[in-house]
Formats: C-alpha cells, sequence, structure tokens
C-alpha cells in the first residue's frame, strides 16, 4: 500500500492588505454530529467531556483546542477534538476533515471584507463572538464563525482556490481605496 501524504489545500503563506490578514488554518479533524431523533440531550452529555454541548442555531463552543460549530438544523461540526466515546450510538458521525479547507481573516476591518461577499451583517454588535452561520460567499457555499481574534470560514476544498481568489481581491480593493485616503 502506498503512503499517503496529507497536503493542505492551498499551501498560501498569509497575505495582509488594508490591515487585513488572510490565512489559511489547519483545524484538526472535522466531525460532522448530527444526533439520532430525540438524542439531543444524550448527545450533549456525551460531549460533557470535552466541555462542550450540542450548539443551538447559529452558535459555536469552544473548549481548549475543541470547538463545535452550529452547520444546520440538528447537525454540528466537532472540530479539532476525537468523538468522545459512546457518541456513535447516539448520533450519526462522519468524518469530514479531507473535504473542508478552513481559512481565517482577521484585523480591525474584517468584517467590512465580508461583508462584500457575504449577505449578513457582520458587525460586532450583529455577529459577536461564537455565532455561527452557514451563508454563501459569492457563489459558494460557506460556514462562518467568529473568534476572539477575527473569523473562521469554512468552504468546500474543492473551492479554497475560489474563496481565497475572491477574498483576496476584496483585500486588494480596500488596500486601494486607503491609499487613495
Amino acid at each position: 500500500m502506498p503512503d499517503l501524504i496529507a497536503k493542505p489545500a492551498l499551501g498560501h503563506a498569509p497575505l495582509t492588505l488594508a490591515g487585513i490578514t488572510l490565512a489559511e488554518a489547519e483545524p484538526g479533524r472535522i466531525t460532522s454530529v448530527a444526533p439520532f431523533p430525540g438524542q439531543g440531550a444524550a448527545v450533549s452529555a456525551a460531549l460533557a467531556p470535552l466541555g462542550l454541548a450540542f450548539p443551538g442555531p447559529n452558535e459555536s463552543l469552544s473548549a481548549g483546542r475543541a470547538r463545535i460549530l452550529w452547520t444546520g438544523r440538528d447537525q454540528a461540526f466537532l472540530i479539532g477534538a476525537e468523538a468522545p466515546a459512546g457518541l456513535s450510538e447516539l448520533a450519526a458521525l462522519t468524518d469530514q476533515s479531507d473535504g473542508w479547507a478552513c481559512l481565517t481573516l482577521t484585523g480591525a476591518v474584517a468584517d467590512q471584507a465580508l461583508m462584500r461577499l457575504v449577505p449578513v451583517d457582520l458587525r460586532d454588535s450583529a455577529f459577536p463572538v461564537g455565532r455561527c452561520i452557514r451563508a454563501p460567499l459569492n457563489h459558494m457555499s460557506l460556514i462562518l464563525t467568529r473568534t476572539e481574534v477575527g473569523f473562521e470560514l469554512y468552504v468546500f476544498r474543492s473551492m479554497a482556490r475560489t474563496a481565497w481568489h475572491e477574498l483576496e481581491e476584496v483585500m486588494t480593493v480596500l488596500e486601494a481605496r486607503a491609499a487613495l485616503i
């Protein structure tokens, strides 16, 4: 059997323009968790050893490196941690690690850059830390969450280059506009 080597979706160095930094992140294992009917409370109890619970709509929860993001009705992504023992008896679990790429966007005007591509009010007052949504990034599917330092964007791995290009284009426009002021 051949040795397989995991490669990042992009392999790009971080890009900083207009005070915004775009970077590729390695979130670790991504496991989709879909509780079986009537098992929501039991799933939360099973996640408790990680310091997590099953998230409510548009919510993300963190405990150390382990995080869980709401990704749709009765579905969430457990990120950066192994699924606790017994969880597979309460929920459908699917390894999504190879299917998604994670980008980070940080900086004082990162929300302004994202709002050019995502049709959601991303200002701190409307989209605080711990908020998570599923929305389009132009024509691509996106899972977006606000962290303590900025935003994490999860896109299908096959769309990572396109997402990077779209964000870089917006950052370039904001950089040019700042140079005129």
